[in-house]
């Protein structure tokens, strides 16, 4: 894990790990208004997380067609790769012999 921590990429906050595996894991859509309620966070937080990871590209805001007043929060192939390198990162940590014997 200390490869995560050293890499260039960018330096999540928990929050912003929150949203996106909230956004990534479980189905749409999703509103800033229910990420705020399923994450117990106030709006204007997630609205700030949101800024970094939409500057990032691992989110997108885009209105509603149905109802302009609403923004929806959706995946971005940038995020979805992040992820799936971190996921990658993540199991062949695991797969070392060290870290093996403590989790499997």
């Amino acid at each position: 894990m200390c490869d995560a921590v050293r890499a260039d990429g960018p330096d999540l906050s928990m929050r912003q790990w929150s949203i996106l595996l909230t956004v990534y894991l479980n189905p749409g859509p999703h509103t800033v208004r229910g990420l705020a309620r399923d994450l117990n966070v106030p709006k204007p937080a997630i609205s700030r997380a949101l800024d970094a990871l939409s500057i990032l590209g691992f989110v997108k805001r885009v209105r509603d067609p149905g109802d302009k007043r609403i923004v929806l929060v959706q995946k971005t192939p940038s995020g979805a790769v992040y992820l799936d390198e971190f996921a990658r990162l993540v199991e062949s940590r695991l797969e070392e012999p060290a870290l093996g014997a403590l989790y499997g």
